[in-house]
């Protein structure tokens, strides 16, 4: 592989085996999951029809709720969410992580929509603790706390501090909502079902096409009271598309595909963090992963850094990381999610780029001194 004319997504997506995720997210992912249906099952048609209330069921089961409710995407059910446990308790104040998705990505669609007052816990650089809860404000209508923090890097609270928040919240009628997008890369950390990290929660939010890896799509669950409210909201948001289908068969064709293989996950991401640690001037956050993803630092800068992993793509036809992006003037990071692609690359191959990496930080930082 030539990776002169290249940038580095393009050189990671050319290398043999680019260590992270499932796949290239290609029209393929569409067409395996279609091999496996009849052709003449019937569409789902706005919201209704066998195809989307059977996934919905099963997804509801399995999550341990009442009822369940299939979203083209995510932040549309989180910000619904959110809306029906404001207007129950008639508050319009919710509490989350200061880098909790509605705050950093949405364009303040909570507040500009829904005309919601949003209460930052804790601060950029830990997860919310019980104690951050219990100094919240009385006037809060629901608490969402996101498993795991993705932007710190995938951290998670114990299970006994997330039992004594659940605990707290409902001493004080406070609802309690998961933004769940990687809950099922969790629950190898907890050893705990779905539905038992579900039961402490009032309402669920789980997506489909990160760990899960299908195309897009999501699903919001809870008491069926909750639920039919859900439907009502995602009509006014525009989210009742006539049909759904190749959202809803994907979603379940990878769910049935790769839920078991999540401790596999978490495992390669223990280990691929571990084989970073052994490079100078690598390090990853957490230190040891709790999920199947963490961040990766490079204590370089990454004009430094780029053409050094693109020495290592070329020389070992392994692609480290898909992208990198500025922390400071002295480090660059990137995040890490394992999947099928790490699963089928042989670690000789591993070890070997984790080699070449090891010795090129180290030229750079003798060239420093």
């Amino acid at each position: 592989m030539n990776t002169k004319h290249l940038s580095l997504p393009e050189a990671y997506a050319e290398t043999t085996y680019p260590l992270g995720g499932h796949s290239g997210r290609s029209v393929q992912m569409l067409t395996d999951a279609l091999k496996q249906i009849d052709a003449s099952i019937q569409s789902d048609k706005y919201g209704g029809g066998p195809i989307i209330e059977d996934f919905e069921r099963k997804m509801a089961d399995y999550l341990g709720k009442e009822s369940a409710v299939f979203f083209p995407s995510g932040t549309m059910a989180q910000q619904i969410a959110l809306r029906i446990w404001c207007d129950e308790k008639q508050i319009k104040r919710v509490a989350y992580h200061p880098l909790c998705h509605l705050e950093i990505h949405e364009e303040d669609g909570l507040k500009e929509l829904h005309h919601i007052e949003s209460i930052l816990l804790a601060d950029e650089l830990r997860i919310i603790t019980l104690e951050d809860v219990h100094n919240m404000p009385d006037d809060i209508a629901c608490l969402l706390l996101e498993l795991p923090q993705r932007e710190i890097g995938g951290v998670l609270p114990t299970y006994e501090e997330l039992e004594a928040i659940s605990s707290y919240c409902r001493s004080k009628g406070i609802k309690l909502h998961l933004d769940g997008a990687r809950l099922f890369e969790v629950m190898p950390y907890y050893q705990k079902t779905a539905a038992e990290i579900c039961s402490l929660f009032d309402s669920v939010y789980v997506s489909f096409y990160k760990g899960i890896g299908g195309i897009a799509g999501a699903i919001l669950a809870g008491e069926t009271e909750f639920t039919i409210q859900s439907k009502v909201w995602k009509r006014r948001h525009g989210g009742d598309l006539i049909s759904l289908y190749p959202y809803i068969i994907s979603s379940d064709y990878y769910f049935d595909m790769r839920i078991g293989k999540m401790e596999s996950y978490y495992k390669a991401a223990v280990e691929l963090a571990g084989l970073y640690q052994t490079c100078k001037g690598v390090t990853t956050k957490p230190e040891i992963p709790v999920s199947n993803m963490f961040h990766l630092h490079f204590l370089q800068p990454m004009e430094k850094v780029e053409p050094l992993l693109m020495e290592v793509y070329e020389q070992s036809g392994v692609g480290l990381v898909p992208y990198l992006k500025v922390v400071n003037e002295e480090e660059c990071s990137c995040e890490m999610t394992m999947g099928d692609r790490y699963l089928e690359t042989p670690s000789d191959k591993v070890q070997l780029a984790i080699q070449l990496l090891h010795e090129k930080m180290k030229v750079l930082f003798e060239g420093q001194k």
